[in-house]
């Protein structure tokens, strides 16, 4: 039977069933047999904030390095197998996290778990020099890319630094340094890769049209005979400690000025993680948004406003990003950005807007959740984050909760100068001479 993603007393109920094999690989199943097909979702518990200091990128560099061939899979063949057996697959890296993920039909299964099997358990031996200079020089390739060639593409990565105190688990962009990347050595990756790149430092997720208990024993005749690990080291990001906000510019080839507020904000899943989510949607998403309205709209002082909350597993962080239209100062900016924040810290929400912000975070929800890779995504990080993969069947609940109240909270609490940071970026131009 298909599987019923919103009940109809408005919670989830997805039927989540696990097992832990004798190696401590964490298995999740839940059964959705609405289409032929199965997501497959392996997270690792490392991520950029598990690197050590002049080691930064690991984690990322790594993400790589796993589709270039394992002991039986040769150079970039994991690709070429799942697209000819007619899947999708990709993987990404986060502060505190690494995942692989495939979709495929579902008698294509034990394709999926096979080449995952293989490069958890067979890869060590797989590794050269030539695979690691490679792709290292792709990610070094993708950083000038994204990151100093890219119009505004530092100002993440020094907001971080504004952000976080040196020695921060969270300080680092989790692409790295660029002479981080250059000292990496083939003993480092291997090290890397024993340390963390266990079955008991990892989730396993496969949701969609499977029996449970089948999915259970091909995950265990797959990986079961992978050895357990010596124990991944577990690091915690610290909550910073309330102080005074921070401000920076830099200059950059860009055309208009943009700013760049963050804030500290709750952890995934934590409390006010939910009210802060709700409260950025209330600000930013769509045209009677708050920020929108005042700032695109009725002022024509900004080209565009967005805001998000990360989900980070530990110490959170969000952010309102903000393009100057021509002719317009980053103070104006900031200012009506800083207006538009005191008016919901003053409790100046109505309840017909708030209701829109809850329905449009739980559109955007379902809407992540009705597809079998999202879902397994949302299982796994909830496995991962929370060790409570039954926070998917919670958070319909969490959401709908959010008041007004607690969205007023949130920015009391969080949306203050001491817990924030604000970086103006500026044209060239501007500099002068100095430019």
């Amino acid at each position: 039977m298909a599987s019923e993603p919103i009940a109809r007393e408005g919670v989830l109920s997805f039927d989540l069933r696990e097992r832990w094999l004798d190696n401590g690989l964490r298995v999740i199943v839940q059964e959705d047999h609405t289409t032929p097909v199965v997501s497959l979702h392996i997270m690792y518990h490392v991520g950029s904030k598990h690197e050590r200091p002049g080691r930064t990128g690991f984690a990322h560099l790594f993400e790589h390095l796993m589709f270039q061939g394992s002991e039986h899979v040769p150079d970039d063949a994991h690709f070429r197998h799942v697209q000819d057996a007619g899947g999708t697959l990709n993987g990404s890296t986060w502060f505190d996290r690494t995942n692989y993920f495939e979709t495929l039909p579902s008698n294509e299964l034990e394709l999926g778990l096979w080449l995952e099997s293989d490069r958890l358990g067979f890869f060590e031996s797989a590794i050269t020099q030539e695979k690691l200079n490679n792709q290292r020089d792709v990610v070094k390739n993708e950083r000038r890319q994204s990151y100093e060639n890219r119009p505004y593409g530092l100002a993440v990565e020094t907001v971080l630094r504004m952000a976080y105190p040196e020695g921060h688990p969270y300080r680092h962009p989790t692409i790295g340094y660029m002479e981080d990347l250059d000292a990496a050595s083939l003993e480092d990756v291997k090290d890397f890769f024993r340390t963390f790149y266990t079955p008991d430092n990892a989730v396993l997720v496969l949701v969609g049209a499977l029996e449970a208990d089948r999915g259970f024993e091909l995950a265990d005749r797959y990986f079961g005979g992978i050895p357990r690990g010596p124990g991944a080291p577990q690091v915690t990001a610290p909550p910073v400690p309330a102080s005074r906000e921070t401000r920076e510019q830099i200059y950059d080839n860009v055309q208009f000025p943009r700013v760049y507020m963050f804030h500290h904000a709750p952890a995934f899943g934590g409390p006010g993680f939910e009210a802060a989510e709700v409260l950025t949607q209330l600000l930013s998403e769509g045209k009677s948004s708050r920020l929108y309205r005042r700032l695109v709209y009725e002022r024509r002082i900004a080209q565009d406003v967005s805001a998000q909350v990360w989900p980070t597993e530990d110490c959170g962080l969000s952010f309102i990003v903000a393009t100057a239209r021509p002719g317009v100062e980053p103070t104006t900016l900031e200012l009506a950005i800083l207006e538009t924040l005191a008016d919901v810290q003053q409790g100046a929400l109505t309840g017909r807007e708030a209701e829109g912000a809850v329905n449009r975070s739980l559109r955007e929800l379902v809407g992540a959740l009705d597809g079998v890779g999202g879902r397994s995504d949302a299982v796994a990080t909830a496995a991962t984050f929370l060790d409570q993969p039954g926070y998917v069947n919670e958070i319909v609940a969490r959401i709908r909760s959010v008041t007004p109240e607690a969205m007023v909270q949130v920015a009391k609490e969080w949306f203050v100068p001491e817990r924030r940071a604000v970086l103006y970026v500026i044209p060239e131009t501007s500099a002068g001479g100095d430019a």
